[in-house]
């Protein structure tokens, strides 16, 4: 088998893994509710909000 073969068939590979990493990304994000993705972005605003005096005070 020639090099590029070999070269080209890892490409291939390694596109369908990164296909199959991002598709099990996005079954997990849709797993989501509404009032949990309201919840976490809260509870990140709040924990940005608390970093934030910390630097202010500083």
């Amino acid at each position: 088998m020639r090099w590029w073969k070999v070269v080209g068939l890892a490409g291939l590979a390694g596109v369908a893994a990164t296909g199959a990493v991002v598709a099990r990304a996005e079954r997990k994000r849709r797993q989501y509710t509404p009032d949990e993705i309201r919840d976490r972005l809260h509870q990140r605003v709040a924990e940005a909000a608390d970093s934030d005096d910390i630097s202010i005070a500083e």
